[in-house]
């Protein structure tokens, strides 16, 4: 809302030294966003007179037309002698009045006039359009044509009102009253402990039964409407400068007389008006909602087909415009024909709701919808038209009918019951009743009662509905700049979870070896689940869809998290980062099929915890995972060596990384799993309750895979789910010990046909050694079938002894070395190399 002071001074007496920018402090104290205030006619000055035109001389040889004309502007140029000025412009005539400004002037900008040569002619001074004075748009291009009934030599600068200051506020949905004069001199006159000149309160005639004849047929969609109609109008009248500078000022365009006024009441008074000529209309006007398959052709000439939903305005041939939104072309006041002497005013009130609903449905923003949609004041209507009709005879010396057509559907006053401290336990701060009582009749409110106030809402104040509302309203009136700064008292609490601490240390786990954390969004498509190539029944496929997705193409919630941390990886590769190792720890979503719609929880009550228990066995299942996918280079080459590149056994290290961290060993088998390789994936298994329980996967992608998402070649991932680790978890780690006796080590090389999983041997050779071992670790892997044989690969696994209470002798790690390769040649078939 555009807010011209010279404008707000008319219903307000501030003080003649109030600037701009001390009206725009008062204001947002108040409350409201007030985000520049613009100068008007900065830098301008005169002199800047009414001149006529007395000749125009046409000249040629130039690329482009131009005049040569004569003006006189009285004695403003100290003369009295007509002035020579050289003019590009064409639409103005001999006898035009124009705005002329002189030499020795400076227009907005800096642009300083002087007499020069120009042409082959010497100009003194120039003929002004509102561009370059800085009027805004007017409707017209070129030279501004002024009424010929101001004086040759009068002011200019004072009769187009060129030095103002504009307020640019940025009125919130909750204040819709603001999007007004009134509204906003109303705020204004409560900052500065002013009255107010309410321009709402007129003389207005009681209706009759002689007005224009109006049907509504949806009351709740239109609970007043109000018509009178002007009749003898003059077609050739125009708006006046005054109107125009206003409409300028305050963004809008001037149009024609009837169009204008309306527009500048809408202004003032807040209420979206309409004007139809009343030779178009057919018959009595109605309110109805639309019926299936009617258009409506609108003011800016698109048809529109009309939704049942919609509230239209009628006449006996049909829709004639969009309620509260926009008015029909069969209808509009034609002045460039110069034939509309009798014009119907609409004055109505129509259902917030069903306006903001039809704009966006016709993707069709208004000035009147905007209102409508944020709460108009009912009470304003007939106000409006009354001062409607006012304007049009005093403008275009028309003649007010009699008759007077208003319809109203019952209703009563908002009332709120609010104790008369709650603004006081609302802000902290003790403000007592007449504070509260005085603030709430200052907007607007009858206040009575004691201790239990009970409140009438002003009629356009349709955001004010419970305590909290007129409570806010007490506090932004007082100053929130008031309100004492204060800590709230936390109470004390009981620091992380379990499952909170265990999450942490995943990260930081991950982030110590060398991963980095990418926070991915947590939705996927079809598409995605194509490219990592699961199967149609696979269970990851079964989603969860959203209502209202950010995209189309993603609207399901994740089943993995690879597809998102892919695409980062993607990015970050196809941005020059080519050695990449990212993680991801998260919820995922798993709908079992058994969820329900749950119930609408009650808002007048805390639920209770069967409530909540319904609202649980709504969700679907959301198990924590965790996920890291690899390309490039593991390890940099340098000086100390040539580096390597990541593989499937990184991805399985870190899976087991995160393991540690709940103190699970996993065991690991070779598995077929998309979206892995089928040679190159691991099944990583843990112990719960005694049961072995699948944890996730790991290893390299299949290379579809990484063609289909254009991926590094090689990729590398795993993915564990969390909850299962926390189950197969011990609790709390154990510190490590620190050992007081040294270590045996014993190396074994084992022969096994080369389908035997190393995992299998590496167990057998757990289970076998007993408690003396510490641990045992795979170093070589060698196959050759000259030496070996065909179809045999040799294992090289280091055996670490170690007892608690002495130093084992070379008899007792050999014993429990060769009880560990016998338990691996029975179960296995390994024998022992050589």
């Amino acid at each position: 809302m555009r807010v011209p002071l010279s404008w707000l001074r008319e219903y307000v007496d501030l003080p003649a030294t109030e600037t701009g920018r001390d009206v725009q402090a008062k204001l947002i104290s108040a409350g409201l966003e007030v985000e520049t205030v613009e100068q008007h006619g900065d830098g301008l000055k005169g002199p800047l007179v009414v001149g006529q035109v007395l000749t125009v001389e046409e000249l040629e040889g130039f690329k482009k037309p131009i005049r040569f004309c004569t003006v006189d502007v009285g004695q403003a140029n100290g003369t009295g002698e007509p002035q020579e000025i050289v003019c590009g412009a064409r639409n103005f005539s001999v006898g035009d009045k124009v705005v002329v400004v002189l030499p020795g002037a400076e227009l907005p900008g800096g642009f300083a006039i002087s007499a020069r040569k120009t042409y082959g002619k010497v100009s003194h001074g120039m003929i002004c359009s509102s561009d370059e004075l800085g009027m805004g748009e007017d409707g017209t291009h070129g030279i501004i044509v002024l009424p010929p009934e101001h004086e040759v030599g009068t002011d200019a600068i004072e009769l187009l009102q060129l030095v103002d200051e504009v307020l640019d506020i940025a009125v919130t949905p909750d204040r819709g009253y603001c999007l007004s004069m009134r509204g906003v001199a109303r705020e204004t006159a409560i900052a500065y402990g002013l009255p107010l000149r309410d321009p709402a309160l007129l003389d207005v005639p009681a209706p009759n039964a002689f007005g224009h004849p109006v049907k509504v047929a949806d009351p709740f969609g239109c609970d007043r409407f109000t018509a009178r109609t002007v009749t003898g109008l003059d077609p050739e009248a125009r708006s006046p400068i005054w109107l125009t500078r206003r409409l300028q000022k305050a963004g809008m365009r001037p149009i024609s007389l009837a169009v204008d006024v309306t527009n500048y009441v809408m202004l003032e008074l807040g209420q979206p008006l309409h004007a139809y000529d009343r030779s178009r209309v057919q018959g009595a006007i109605g309110v109805r909602r639309a019926e299936q398959g009617e258009r409506l052709t609108t003011l800016d000439g698109v048809t529109r087909e009309l939704s049942t939903d919609d509230l239209v305005i009628t006449d006996d041939r049909g829709p004639i415009g969009l309620a509260g939104v926009m008015g029909g072309a069969n209808s509009e006041i034609d002045d460039t024909e110069g034939t509309t002497t009798e014009v119907v005013v609409e004055a109505a009130h129509f259902d917030s709701v069903s306006v903001a609903r039809t704009a966006r449905r016709h993707k069709l923003s208004s000035e009147a919808s905007r209102r409508f949609e944020r709460g108009v004041d009912p009470e304003a209507a007939s106000a409006a038209a009354q001062r409607t009709v006012d304007l049009l005879v005093l403008l275009a010396g028309g003649t007010a009918e009699a008759g007077v057509t208003e319809i109203i559907a019952p209703s009563a006053p908002h009332t709120i019951t609010v104790p008369a401290d709650h603004p006081d336990k609302v802000a902290g701060v003790t403000y007592g009743r007449e504070t509260v009582v005085r603030r709430l009749q200052q907007i607007g409110c009858d206040v009575y009662g004691q201790d239990e106030l009970l409140v009438t809402v002003p009629s356009w104040r349709p955001d004010l509905t419970d305590p909290n509302d007129l409570a806010e309203e007490v506090i932004r009136l007082e100053g929130y700049e008031n309100l004492p700064s204060t800590l709230p008292r936390p109470l004390p609490g009981h620091g992380l979870t379990e499952r909170q601490r265990l999450h942490r240390r995943v990260g930081r786990a991950l982030a110590g070896a060398g991963y980095v954390e990418a926070l991915t969004y947590p939705f996927l498509g079809e598409a995605a689940l194509d490219q990592l190539g699961l199967d149609a029944d696979d269970p990851r496929r079964t989603l969860v869809t959203l209502v209202n997705p950010l995209s189309d193409e993603e609207p399901a919630l994740r089943t993995t998290l690879l597809p998102g941390l892919l695409g980062a990886l993607r990015r970050n590769d196809g941005r020059g980062s080519h050695d990449l190792a990212l993680f991801e720890t998260g919820l995922v979503f798993r709908p079992t099929g058994e969820e329900r719609i749950p119930d609408r929880l009650p808002v007048d009550r805390r639920p209770s915890k069967a409530d909540l228990a319904a609202l649980d066995a709504a969700l679907p299942r959301q198990p924590r995972h965790a996920a890291v996918v690899l390309a490039g280079a593991r390890e940099q080459a340098g000086w100390w060596g040539k580096g390597r590149p990541s593989d499937w056994a990184d991805a399985i290290q870190a899976a087991r990384t995160v393991a540690g961290e709940y103190g699970v060993e996993l065991t690991v088998r070779a598995e077929q799993h998309a979206p892995w390789h089928p040679g190159r994936c691991a099944a990583l298994y843990a112990l719960v309750d005694g049961t072995e329980t699948l944890v996730g996967h790991a290893g390299e992608l299949h290379p579809r895979v990484v063609k289909a998402m254009h991926l590094p070649e090689r990729s590398c991932a795993a993915e564990v789910e969390l909850d299962v680790l926390e189950r197969a978890g011990q609790g709390m780690l154990a510190a490590p010990r620190i050992a007081t006796f040294p270590v045996a080590t014993q190396d074994v090389a084992l022969v096994v046909d080369r389908a035997v999983p190393a995992a299998d041997v590496e167990a057998a050779l757990r289970e076998g050694a007993g408690e003396l071992l510490e641990s045992v670790r795979l170093f070589d892997v060698y196959e050759n079938a000259e030496q070996l044989g065909e179809g045999r690969k040799s294992l090289a696994y280091a055996l670490r002894f170690r007892a608690e209470d002495r130093t084992l002798t070379v008899d007792e790690a050999s014993a429990a070395r060769d009880a560990a390769v016998a338990l691996a040649g029975s179960r296995t078939g390994a024998v022992l190399r050589g």
